[in-house]
């Protein structure tokens, strides 16, 4: 795992974690990685990149979310039906584990509720944090794998139709699916854009009508918005793109 310097890049250490990290997740003092041939994930104090511990998860633990209390960490057992564990983040207890769809991925939170996607299943898995309740399963497109909440709607890549998806966030209603072609993968919102990383391009889209404003021929994998920029990971060059 790599720690970079926001303003400039800079490269500030890397440090060990587990076999095949995956998913990167900050809980406010510590980042978390996925590991996904260990079947763990890595607390490491975001401060320093001391590892803190190290603790169990479910088969291939994906992309994680925090709810200000606990990490919740989609297991994706190939095609298999899947589950999310909730797991504290203070002490690295396993809260529950709770079934969602086939093969889930990533998953986001949006303030109450935790929103899982499916990759096997085309759809995405509603539950609530507080108790890891199945609220809902909605459809989207082929093979979801990114997800980010906008601060009302729940945005879904669909690798496998070349589509975003629009969920309201309160019901699930799908408000736009929207062309993004080429296989988007991670989704990222910045305040007012959202943004699609792909196999072969990347896209902006406006989050409050779905307009795509920008593209650019660029493969990558995972995006995340640090406060002021928009950083996408370049897998052909094995480098960081700031925005």
């Amino acid at each position: 795992m790599t720690k970079v310097r926001a303003n400039d890049g800079a490269v500030l250490g890397t440090f060990k974690v587990g076999g095949e990290p995956y998913g990167v997740t900050f809980d406010g003092a510590n980042i978390w990685s996925s590991n996904q041939a260990d079947n763990t994930v890595t607390k490491m104090r975001a401060s320093d990149g001391k590892v803190v511990g190290t603790f169990a998860a479910g088969i291939f633990p994906g992309w994680m979310t925090f709810d200000g209390e606990n990490l919740w960490i989609p297991n994706n057992p190939s095609s298999q039906p899947g589950s999310v564990t909730q797991l504290r983040a203070a002490d690295g207890k396993v809260v529950g584990n709770f079934p969602v769809g086939n093969a889930p991925i990533a998953a986001a939170f949006d303030g109450e509720n935790v929103w899982v996607a499916n990759n096997g299943s085309a759809s995405v898995t509603k539950l609530r944090a507080s108790d890891g309740a199945i609220l809902g399963t909605f459809a989207v497109g082929n093979s979801p794998i990114g997800i980010a909440f906008d601060g009302a709607n729940i945005w879904v890549a669909n690798s496998g139709s070349d589509t975003i998806t629009k969920m309201r966030a309160s019901d699930g209603s799908v408000i736009g699916t929207f062309s993004a072609p080429n296989g988007p993968y991670g989704v990222a919102f910045d305040g007012t854009y959202i943004w699609v990383s792909g196999e072969i391009f990347s896209f902006v889209f406006r989050a409050s009508d779905g307009a795509m404003v920008g593209f650019q021929k660029l493969q990558a994998g995972g995006g995340a918005f640090d406060g002021a920029y928009v950083w996408m990971a370049d897998t052909n060059q094995n480098a960081l793109i700031k925005f």
